[in-house]
């Protein structure tokens, strides 16, 4: 199987920034997209921000100029920069990825999420 796991989350105030990363692990025979969820409190997942394997990325409207995604194709990992942060920001921040399993059977994977908290 495929586990992925996340990083970087935290408490930080309008306007700072935070890192988060997400490390995919396992039978990974070929990784081709992943990508940040984020699910707000009350409120339904959805989508931050995603990227190919050939490095094409999709930004959510609200995040555009602000967060940043980026993947090492070496380390199967995916980082989310985000900058300006805003209150309304603040969610539980998902990773996920899809792909091959080394026995070449579809995988889509998710994190356990990583609280990001801004304040105002």
């Amino acid at each position: 199987q495929v586990q992925l796991v996340e990083s970087g989350g935290g408490l930080v105030q309008a306007g700072g920034s935070l890192r988060l990363s997400c490390a995919a692990s396992g039978s990974i025979g070929r990784l081709n997209g992943m990508g940040w969820y984020r699910q707000p409190p009350g409120k339904q997942r959805e989508l931050v921000a995603s990227i190919s394997s050939g490095g094409n990325t999709n930004y959510a409207d609200s995040v555009k100029g602000r967060f940043t995604i980026s993947r090492d194709g070496t380390k199967n990992t995916v980082h989310l920069q985000m900058n300006s942060l805003k209150p309304e920001d603040t969610a539980v921040y998902f990773c996920n990825a899809d792909g091959l399993t080394i026995w070449s059977t579809t995988f889509d994977s998710w994190g356990r999420g990583t609280q990001v908290t801004v304040s105002s």
